[in-house]
């Protein structure tokens, strides 16, 4: 426990030593598909608005603190881009490039529709990125619910720092759709 503690003070003591700002994104896992396939809509995806309020990447270092360097932010909207990257994780997964991102404009070429209530989504002092969601699959047309579960996961970060954390997030977006693919 010292020694995860020592992990997350040295970050944010060396994210407060610079003066530039750094950008982070999420990223897909694996290789886009290259057929179509099932069609799967992904969305709407609703968060917490401690991760939506504030554009930086948050590390909790204790059960009632969430700590924050307002030099290390999301390079766009976390929302949108927590929905892209886990509609193409479950393209690879599902092998298909059938895939659309909430409001999509024909939903007749929908199979499946996936909702998502992410609850958490941050660093621990403990060295893991967390992602706790629940989430629901619908078979379309009609919206017949053939799935609803919560998941939550923990990926250990390999390494120090934020660039690290985001990375983490992107594995644990790709684990959570391993989780719903099963479903599928």
């Amino acid at each position: 426990m010292a020694t995860r503690l020592y992990l997350l003070i040295s970050v944010l003591a060396l994210a407060s030593c610079s003066t530039e700002r750094n950008y982070y994104v999420l990223s897909p896992i694996g290789r886009p598909p290259s057929g179509g396939d099932i069609g799967i809509g992904v969305g709407p995806v609703n968060m917490a608005d401690y991760l939506v309020e504030r554009p930086y990447l948050i590390f909790q270092s204790s059960p009632h603190k969430m700590e924050i360097s307002d030099l290390h932010e999301w390079g766009g909207d976390l929302r949108n881009d927590f929905t892209r990257v886990l509609a193409s994780n479950l393209g690879r997964r599902k092998g298909t490039g059938h895939i659309q991102t909430y409001p999509w404009n024909r939903e007749n070429e929908l199979k499946y529709q996936i909702t998502v209530d992410v609850r958490q989504f941050h660093g621990t002092v403990d060295g893991d990125a967390l992602l706790e969601a629940s989430w629901r699959v619908y078979e379309l047309p009609g919206s017949r619910l053939i799935a609803s579960r919560t998941t939550t996961l923990r990926e250990p970060m390999t390494k120090d720092g934020f660039e690290e954390l985001a990375a983490a997030q992107s594995r644990l977006i790709d684990n959570l759709a391993a989780a719903i693919s099963k479903e599928l």
